[in-house]
């Protein structure tokens, strides 16, 4: 479960190939194979949170970008391609939908200005004569209109394929908070047939040939039909927090911290900030300069170049995450600089999702609904592991001095045994007082089922060689502990040791030990000892402790040579005190398993002691 999640929405990164591009005249748009037209620089940490790995990447410009890329870092989280189902394509249904809110009604649009009778009750509400009234870029309005404004006070108000109105105002000749004001009765004025998704301040300053939009836009949305992300989170008593005009989209509402941002740069400085902050909950970042300053405008390079200023502070925020903490990184739809187009594309958004919960790479292939989103935030912070009750109950066994078989995982992991072999097993080892049986993971739930109770399960993942992916292994771990395994003895991958690639290797055991802990079961990690110098060996001993798993354990059994008195002090020597030994491989007798004991295991793998 994580405590915190950032969300963060890059506005207007599409990946193109949304199925009804048609219906929206934006066939062949690609807001991310644009970017990439632009040159061959590498975006090395979207790439590592699968950015380049998702599936329908069909566009030639992504493709020629890949095949230049020298390496392409392997994914690390889950990632998707994701499609809108809103009847939309403007930021506030991309974001309400994204919330959990569906829309099956486009909202309006004014591509002839809006009617007389809109006009006439802004003029009443504010007091002043209203210019232009088209659909026009923000930039060469203030350009065309903004001398007569200036010299009559009268109001700029323009709309844009999107769903908006529009009002700009010089701050010497209209103050903020007057047209603030203005703003926000529009937005009581524009409500049934003509609801549109936001009304937006647009202030400028400077003079005549040298206008220049400011900093304190304002958006004033359209409220959402119904509870969103943030009303819910707030409602659980969560903190949910606003970085940009995510406070705009959703109304103000369902905030219990807004942060305004001026730019990326600086969006993405809050961003930072809050990582290093102590919150429960939801930080919802929108960096809106991908999509006012460049989508809009047609600027190949400077979509460009944002997107890896992006890519940049990535890398300075992946490695600050704390083990509960999630992050997602997703777009509200498209706005190709590449089309002649200045309007949003109806494109399909990747999702990138990294940390608690997400932790192995994942494909996720193509999901219908931005409303994902929601979900997958809802399950990191809403929805806790529930530890399964295991019969025995997980770690219960404790050893009898005089009773060497109450220290022993009775094993029986031949490719030849049968279900009776399984029966058999547990029915010695409960007789035993045996600690558990270890079995195929095939045989756990047969194993678990006849038991009933008197001897716990144990099962091998990534066995026996250990070079499954990591995904797998955690799959494997958490299909075993279902099927009622309480203790996992997993085998590393010994070939990572051999290339030095112990990040790799610790990053596996602390996911698989998370893994096996949230689910209230123990997990064993096989080293296979006859493989590795005694500096690896060491090395892992390490490792195994400050990556919180439960035991370390000698070997598979299959290697070629088993547990030595020898390998066992060492790992006492060098493991901390909160992790146990376990010997295994070619234990036969019980002097054997003594000499084992007395150098420091307390765990015995054998399938018998004669």
């Amino acid at each position: 479960m994580a405590k915190r999640v950032f969300l963060v929405v890059l506005d207007s990164l599409g990946i193109g190939n949304a199925p009804d591009a048609d219906k929206w005249n934006d066939e062949g748009s690609n807001t991310l194979a644009a970017v990439c037209s632009h040159s061959n620089d590498a975006f090395n940490n979207l790439a590592s949170l699968g950015l380049f790995d998702i599936d329908g990447h069909n566009d030639e410009r992504i493709l020629k970008w890949i095949d230049a890329q020298n390496a392409m870092p392997t994914p690390k989280g889950s990632y998707a391609r994701i499609r809108e189902l809103s009847a939309g394509k403007d930021s506030t249904i991309g974001h309400w939908e994204m919330a959990g809110v569906y829309s099956d009604k486009a909202q309006p649009t004014y591509p002839n200005g809006f009617p007389d009778s809109i006009i006439n009750a802004l003029r009443e509400i504010t007091g002043r004569d209203i210019l232009c009234n088209k659909p026009y870029s923000g930039t060469e309005v203030i350009k065309d209109y903004g001398d007569e404004h200036v010299k009559t006070g009268a109001l700029i108000v323009y709309t844009s394929a999107d769903s908006v109105l529009q009002i700009a105002a010089h701050e010497d000749v209209v103050p903020l908070e007057t047209l603030y004001d203005y703003c926000s009765k529009a937005r009581d004025l524009m409500c049934g047939e003509h609801a549109v998704g936001r009304i937006i301040a647009r202030p400028f300053t400077g003079t005549s040939g040298n206008y220049t939009r400011t900093a304190n836009r304002h958006d004033y949305a359209l409220s959402a039909p119904a509870s969103t992300l943030p009303d819910i989170l707030k409602a659980e008593g969560l903190d949910v927090i606003s970085i940009g005009k995510i406070k705009d989209l959703f109304a103000g509402r369902g905030f219990t911290e807004m942060i305004a941002t001026k730019d990326n740069t600086d969006g993405i400085s809050k961003l930072e900030e809050y990582i290093d902050k102590d919150f429960n909950g939801l930080c919802f970042v929108n960096l809106v300069d991908f999509d006012m300053k460049y989508g809009h405008r047609n600027d190949i390079p400077g979509y460009a170049g944002a997107l890896h200023e992006f890519d940049d502070a990535l890398g300075r925020i992946i490695p600050l995450l704390r083990p509960d903490d999630l992050l997602i990184v997703t777009a509200d739809h498209g706005c190709d600089p590449s089309t002649a187009s200045t309007d949003h594309s109806r494109e399909c958004v990747p999702l990138l999702m990294y940390g608690c919960g997400h932790d192995v790479p994942y494909n996720m292939g193509y999901k219908a609904g931005f409303g994902i989103v929601a979900a997958s935030v809802y399950d990191a912070l809403l929805a806790p592991a529930i530890p399964h009750d295991f019969a025995p109950a997980c770690g219960a066994n404790v050893p009898d001095e005089n009773n060497i078989m109450s220290y022993v995982d009775m094993t029986n992991l031949k490719v030849t045994a049968t279900e009776e072999d399984i029966k058999t097993l547990v029915d010695n080892a409960a007789a035993a007082g045996a600690a558990s049986v270890c079995v195929q993971p095939c045989y756990v739930r047969l194993a678990s089922e006849h038991s009933r109770g008197r001897v716990a399960v144990c099962t091998v993942i990534g066995f026996p060689n250990g070079y499954n992916t990591t995904a797998v292994k955690k799959y494997e771990t958490i299909d075993a502990i279902n099927n009622g395994a309480s203790e996992i003895d997993m085998v590393i991958n010994v070939a990572f040791v051999k290339s030095r690639n112990f990040e790799q290797v610790a990053d596996e055991i602390g996911i698989l030990a998370n893994t096996c802990h949230e689910h209230g079961a123990i997990l064993k990690v096989i080293i296979e000892t006859c493989n590795l110098t005694e500096t690896e060996k060491k090395a892992l001993c390490q490792i195994v402790t400050v990556q919180g798993a439960d035991f370390i354990k000698t070997s598979t059994g299959f290697g070629s040579a088993g547990a030595t008195v020898e390998d066992v002090a060492l790992m006492r020597r060098y493991c901390g005190s909160n992790v146990r030994i376990k010997a295994a491989g070619g234990i036969r007798s019980k002097e054997s398993a003594k000499a084992m004991l007395d150098a420091g295991a307390c765990r015995i793998g054998a399938s018998s002691l004669g």
